[in-house]
C-alpha cells in the first residue's frame, strides 16, 4: 500500500528534473521527464516508506538519519534540491498532507508558546550541546548567523566581520553609548562594539554555555569594564539603552510574542536611539515551520513573513528607518559551515554518534536549500522613535565600510 501511495506522491510532485527510486522490494522507478537536475535514492524498508508518505519532510529526514534512506549514485543535496525545487514549482502534495499543514498553521501559537521558562528550555536544546562543536564549523568569532559577503570570494571570517561592521554602521555608535545586545550568543558582536567603537554593551542570553564563553572572552580581551553579559530574558529588562542590536534571535520569539517583543524594544530604546533587528525572514505569505527543525534543531522556532512583523512594529510606535533584505548571503554562510563540518568529521565523531552527524548534515543542507530554492532571506530592520534618528540616505554605510571590516577581521 505504501509503495503505491509513494508512487502517486512522486508522480504528482516531480515536474522538473528526474529521480530514480529503489524501493524496499528491490524494484526501481524513475520519476520526472529529465533535465539537468537529477538524483537517486534508495528506500531500504517499508517503515521509512510509510513515514515519508504520512509526514514527507520529517519522514524523509528521519529515514536518512536512521540509514533507512541512502543516495548511492547521488547525494543528499541532489535529492533534496530536486524535491524542494519541484515542491516550489508544483506544490502537489497529497490532500492529507495539505490538510495536516493547514491544521498546524492554525495551531502554531500553541507550539510557539515561548514563555520565559520554555524559551530557556528551547535555547538549551540547541545552544548548550557543546561549544566545541560550534568551534569546528563557525568563524573565529563564533558568529552563528548570516554573514555579509561584499563579493563572492570573501572568506567566512572576513564576511562575518563585514556583517558586524555593516550592523555597527547602521547603529551609528559613538564612544560611551550604552548598547543592548538581545541574544548575544558567544559575545562576538558585543565585544566588537566595545573594542572597536567604545560602547558599553550589555549582552543577554538564555544559554549557560554562551554566557560562560562570552564572559571568558571579555576577560581575555580586557573588556570586562565595557561589557556585561547576563543570563536573563529580554522581557525582564527595565533599563534604557542608546542602541539595541539583536542578531538571529527573533526566529526564537514566536508569532504570539511579536507584539511583546517590539513593544519591549520600544520601551528599552532611548527617545533618539536606533535599534537593528537582524532575522531570517520569509519573502512570501506566512507558512508553517519545518517539522524537522522544530523537533530536532530549533524547538519553538519560526521564520516570520514581512507581513507578520510590520503590524507589531507599527503598534510599538517605531519608525522603519530602513529595511534591507540580504539575499543568498545566508546560503553562502551555510555552505562554509557545511564544508567546515564535513572537514572535521573525525573530531565530530569523537563527540557524537553517526545519527547526530547525519541529523546535523541534514540541518545544514536543508537550510542552504531553503535560501536557494525557497523564499527565505534575511531581514535587517533599522528602527527608531523618530524619523531622523538615522541619515536620510544609505550613503553613510559605504563611505568607510571596507577599512572597518578589514580591520575587524584581523
Amino acid at each position: 500500500m505504501w509503495k503505491k501511495i509513494f508512487d502517486g506522491l512522486l508522480t504528482r510532485l516531480i515536474v522538473t528534473g528526474r529521480i530514480e527510486v529503489t524501493f524496499p522490494d528491490g524494484t526501481r522507478k524513475t520519476y520526472g521527464k529529465g533535465g539537468a537536475l537529477r538524483g537517486s535514492m534508495q528506500v531500504l524498508n517499508d517503515r521509512a516508506l510509510r513515514r515519508i508518505c504520512l509526514k514527507p519532510e520529517l519522514g524523509f529526514a528521519e529515514g536518512y538519519m536512521d540509514r533507512a534512506i541512502t543516495f548511492d549514485g547521488s547525494t543528499l543535496e541532489d535529492a533534496m534540491r530536486l524535491a524542494m525545487r519541484n515542491l516550489a514549482k508544483s506544490g502537489k502534495m497529497p490532500l492529507w498532507v495539505r490538510m495536516a499543514e493547514r491544521a498546524k498553521f492554525w495551531v502554531r501559537a500553541i507550539k510557539q508558546h515561548n514563555t520565559p521558562l520554555r524559551s530557556r528550555f528551547n535555547v538549551a536544546h540547541h545552544y548548550d550541546i557543546s561549544d566545541d562543536l560550534y568551534r569546528l564549523f563557525l568563524d573565529r568569532d563564533m558568529q552563528y548567523s548570516c554573514a555579509y559577503f561584499p563579493d563572492p570570494g570573501t572568506g567566512l571570517d572576513e564576511a562575518q566581520a563585514a556583517k558586524k561592521a555593516h550592523i555597527a554602521a547602521k547603529l551609528r555608535i559613538e564612544p560611551g553609548m550604552r548598547v543592548l545586545d538581545i541574544g548575544c550568543g558567544w559575545g562576538g558582536m558585543a565585544l566588537t562594539l566595545a573594542r572597536d567603537h567604545g560602547a558599553h554593551v550589555t549582552g543577554v542570553t538564555l544559554s549557560k554555555n554562551q554566557l560562560n564563553t562570552a564572559r571568558a572572552r571579555a576577560a581575555a580581551a580586557g573588556l570586562e569594564d565595557q561589557t556585561a553579559f547576563r543570563m536573563i530574558d529580554y522581557r525582564e529588562l527595565d533599563e534604557t539603552f542608546d542602541r539595541i542590536v539583536s542578531v538571529g534571535m527573533l526566529e526564537h520569539v514566536g508569532v504570539p510574542y511579536y507584539g511583546e517583543y517590539f513593544a519591549k524594544v520600544s520601551d528599552l530604546l532611548a527617545p533618539d536611539g536606533v535599534a537593528l533587528i537582524h532575522t531570517i525572514g520569509r519573502c512570501g505569505p506566512p507558512a508553517i515551520q519545518s517539522d524537522f527543525l522544530n523537533k530536532y534543531i530549533f524547538p519553538g522556532g519560526y521564520v516570520p513573513s514581512m507581513s507578520e512583523l510590520a503590524l507589531p512594529i507599527e503598534k510599538a510606535g517605531l519608525w522603519h528607518l530602513d529595511i534591507e533584505i540580504l539575499r543568498l548571503h545566508y546560503a553562502r554562510t551555510l555552505r562554509h559551515w557545511l564544508e567546515r563540518f564535513e572537514g572535521h568529521l573525525d573530531k565530530v565523531r569523537a563527540m557524537y554518534d553517526e545519527r547526530f552527524i547525519r541529523m546535523w548534515r541534514f540541518y545544514l543542507v536543508c537550510c542552504i536549500l531553503s535560501f536557494e530554492e525557497f523564499n527565505q532571506a534575511v531581514f535587517q530592520f533599522q528602527l527608531g522613535h523618530t524619523r531622523d534618528a538615522a541619515p536620510l540616505t544609505r550613503d553613510y554605510l559605504y563611505r568607510a565600510s571596507a577599512p572597518a571590516w578589514q580591520y575587524a577581521a584581523k
